[in-house]
């Protein structure tokens, strides 16, 4: 028996590694991915002001950060019971969209594309960033204004670049003034073009790297994805969830995803593995993100993404292989650029009702310890990676008693785990194993586009972690155990 190990799989966000075990006959006999990071901000969270949880979640990462603001947000305005005003709702859509337009142009143009315009077994020195600016620079400059655009119009619209802060209860705390809004739809223009080159650029590889397509990363899984009536939708909308031949199998609001949604530990990650809870473990797989969203909508109401999105349709259909969350990232990132046009056309984005207030004051402490009543608030977006889900419970003062995270690549981690096992079973065959073998392991991992800081927890409590919290005097205040 002997083990192979893959440490640390390279381009992507966070820490982790693949195993293979390979028998005397030179098999595989198993194979695992395995996450090792302990990120806590579940805990971090009780105690806290739950107004304060848009502000504190951003900090989970630096590339998810809009996403779990705005999901944090959401759950805030559930907490109090507001509806935020129509100019808010589309502000922090297009808050979402500038996360979009630099996370999946980030992704594909500088995780991803390596693999693909340099070759999965070239020299791993330059099958990175260094190597698409010598290969092909006028792509590297393309794709690093992309990226640029989707932080300015984080930074226009959220307040700041990185952890942006204006998504509070009931609504926004500022709004875009009409120079603003001209400025940021010119930058939207822009980005389209920008994709369009990109996408002419892109779009063959797949043709070339067809077999691997078909090879790498194979699982059959269910999808689940938010969508407004058959439409795309990021910001809002109900879950559907399909069957690997296509079939609806449950439709419900965000608020009820406790009565699908399972949580599973395993031995060898630190990462849950969410399930269907009445499908079961592991029959019960499902996988979100990018090919999830598109094997579930009928339509995407932009003119670019909508041909894209046909094209896709007709040569996939039901699309299965992993590698496919490739082009499917960069038909999202075309209708992202194209909604921020549309909406940065729409003058009401200018306006000035922008926050629903509380109708009368919350209980204090006191108060609230006395009456034992809790609230309870779930958010749910669509992030860059699929759906993200911050669901809270309160007193009745506002303040967080439990926090559950389920994050997107979480909800991806069982197929992750099929696939690098399955990928391994086909490929590996002796006891030699070459770097490009190597990589073609890492591309099934990569192409799901994993967040690991974001979706990380202890596995039980056979594995604890113990977290002191101080205030600012460097005084203990408590400690957790996670």
């Amino acid at each position: 028996m002997k083990n192979i190990e893959i440490a640390p799989v390279s381009r992507i966000e966070g820490h982790a590694k693949i195993t293979v075990q390979v028998d005397d006959s030179g098999n595989v006999s198993d194979a695992h991915f395995h996450v090792m990071e302990i990120r806590g901000f579940e805990k971090f969270l009780e105690g806290a002001a739950v107004e304060e949880a848009p502000r504190i979640t951003p900090r989970v990462c630096g590339i998810c950060q809009t996403s779990h603001h705005l999901a944090a947000a959401k759950a805030t305005d559930n907490v109090f019971g507001l509806e935020p005003p129509e100019t808010a709702k589309k502000l922090r859509e297009l808050l979402l969209l500038g996360q979009y337009i630099m996370s999946h142009s980030l992704h594909f143009y500088f995780l991803a594309a390596p693999d693909l315009v340099l070759g999965p077994e070239s020299d791993p020195a330059l099958r990175n960033v260094v190597g698409i600016l010598k290969s092909n620079p006028e792509l590297a400059m393309m794709a690093i204004k992309t990226r640029k655009i989707g932080q300015e119009i984080t930074a226009e619209v959220g307040g700041k670049p990185i952890s942006p802060v204006t998504a509070i209860p009931g609504g926004q705390s500022r709004g875009i003034t009409s120079s603003q809004q001209a400025e940021l739809l010119a930058k939207a223009k822009e980005t389209v073009g920008l994709v369009e080159k990109g996408f002419e650029v892109a779009k063959p590889l797949f043709t070339q790297y067809s077999e691997a397509i078909e090879l790498l990363g194979p699982v059959e899984s269910h999808f689940a994805a938010l969508t407004n009536n058959g439409d795309i939708s990021f910001y809002d909308g109900d879950v559907k969830v399909i069957d690997a031949a296509g079939n609806a199998v449950h439709e419900f609001a965000p608020d009820d995803y406790i009565n699908y949604f399972e949580e599973k530990v395993q031995p060898w990650s630190y990462m849950k593995f969410p399930y269907l809870k009445q499908v079961g473990f592991p029959e019960g797989n499902y996988r979100v993100g990018p090919l999830a969203r598109l094997n579930i909508i009928n339509n995407i109401p932009t003119a670019n993404a909508s041909e894209m999105f046909a094209e896709y349709k007709e040569n996939f259909g039901l699309a299965h292989n992993p590698l496919l969350y490739h082009y499917a990232r960069l038909i999202e990132l075309m209708y992202s650029a194209e909604r921020a046009v549309q909406l940065l056309e729409d003058d009401s984005i200018t306006g000035t009702d922008i926050r629903q207030h509380l109708s009368e004051p919350l209980m204090t402490k006191a108060e609230a310890k006395e009456s034992g009543e809790t609230k309870r608030g779930v958010g749910m977006i669509e992030a860059t990676r699929g759906i993200l889900i911050h669901d809270y419970e309160t007193d009745a003062a506002g303040f967080i008693n439990r926090a559950n995270l389920i994050v997107s690549t979480s909800q991806n981690n069982l197929s992750m785990d099929i696939g690098v096992r399955e990928t391994a079973k086909k490929m590996i065959h002796g006891e030699e194993v070459s770097e490009g073998l190597k990589n073609q392991l890492e591309m099934v991992i990569r192409a799901y586009d994993p967040c690991l800081s974001c979706a990380t927890h202890a596995i039980d409590g056979s594995s604890p972690l113990e977290v002191d919290i101080f205030d600012s005097d460097g005084h203990l205040l408590k400690k957790h155990l996670i």
